[in-house]
């Protein structure tokens, strides 16, 4: 069986409770909760994540991201599920934009 880092991903990302997937407008799946993108999956290997500027750095630092492949100067993010270590990176980074966007209090369902 070959590697599947975005199937290993999605599993975990759908356990949260409220995200729902899309179609992403570039492609692949996008991945939102509370009208908000967590992240988007281009096949099985290259995650995208909007994040702050304030923890964009702190997350390639970390090695955990690297500048998006496409536009590095921006807020995005780029991680290659090549490994469970970086599918695990992927989760971190994603939990911190749940957290962020999910509902809270009398909007929560």
């Amino acid at each position: 069986m070959s590697w599947n880092g975005g199937t290993l991903l999605t599993n975990v990302l759908l356990g949260w409770p409220g995200v729902t997937t899309q179609p992403h407008r570039f492609g692949g799946v996008e991945f939102r909760v509370h009208d908000h993108e967590i992240g988007h999956l281009h096949g099985d290997r290259l995650f995208d994540l909007l994040v702050p500027r304030t923890e964009r750095g702190r997350w390639i630092d970390a090695s955990k991201a690297q500048p998006h492949h496409i536009y590095p100067e921006s807020n995005w993010v780029s991680v290659y599920l090549n490994t469970e270590q970086d599918v695990a990176g992927a989760i971190e980074i994603a939990k911190s934009n749940y957290e962020r966007f999910k509902p809270r209090g009398r909007d929560a369902k």
